[in-house]
């Protein structure tokens, strides 16, 4: 991936009785292909007496893999539909598989549609929607005399620090979002009137909600 994306955190799990259905969504980040279809295998053995295990996942910078799985229920009632919350959503990388154990009450088509996009939602919301935004990790070389200063701004911004190693001088290890970089080194250089070493270590996707990196 080369820019910023949206995908989910983590894997999630929530569930919803509709018309005695027993619906329950998951969610799960995937790095692969392959690791869609291992998370599919994994909730159908894991519910192997439900009634279906309806999946859908996203794969690829541009979405460019899309597949569905309708698992038995009438075609374009299932799969599609929870297809459908992963591209409305603009996700990428993310496996869905809503298991249904039926209630005795059909649905009927337009009723499965909707059970199955608020399952595939629900799973998401579970697994935390998040921006993977590029950020830059930076290696700051500073004197123990600046470090006051450099903690207070770090501390006030709310920059998540990554490691601080004290030697002979103090190594700070950060990882700042790429829109930030010039103004960030910007300030920290003033802060230490030039008397500072800033190092680019690499370049790297880190998940933000609501504006905050999450760990």
């Amino acid at each position: 991936m080369k820019g910023n994306y949206r995908t989910v955190f983590k894997e999630g799990m929530d569930e919803v009785i509709i018309n005695k259905s027993r619906f329950i969504g998951y969610a799960k980040p995937i790095e692969s292909e392959e690791d869609a279809l291992e998370y599919i295998e994994k909730i159908k053995t894991k519910h192997r007496d439900a009634t279906h295990n309806v999946s859908a996942y996203v794969f690829g910078e541009n979405s460019n893999v899309q597949r569905f799985d309708d698992d038995g229920e009438p075609s374009g009632t299932a799969g599609i539909p929870a297809l459908e919350v992963i591209k409305k959503e603009d996700l990428r990388n993310v496996v869905v598989v809503v298991t249904r154990y039926f209630g005795g009450i059909k649905l009927g088509s337009g009723g499965l549609i909707r059970a199955y996009t608020k399952g595939a939602k629900i799973g998401l919301e579970a697994a935390k929607i998040v921006e993977m935004r590029v950020h830059r990790k930076l290696l700051i070389k500073l004197d123990y005399h600046y470090y006051g200063k450099i903690e207070n701004y770090l501390l006030v911004n709310e920059y998540l620090v990554d490691g601080t190693e004290f030697g002979a001088k103090i190594l700070i290890t950060i990882c700042i979002d790429e829109e930030e970089v010039e103004r960030f080194k910007e300030a920290i250089i003033n802060f230490c009137n030039g008397d500072v070493e800033i190092e680019e270590v690499e370049i790297l996707h880190l998940p933000v909600l609501d504006g905050k990196r999450l760990k």
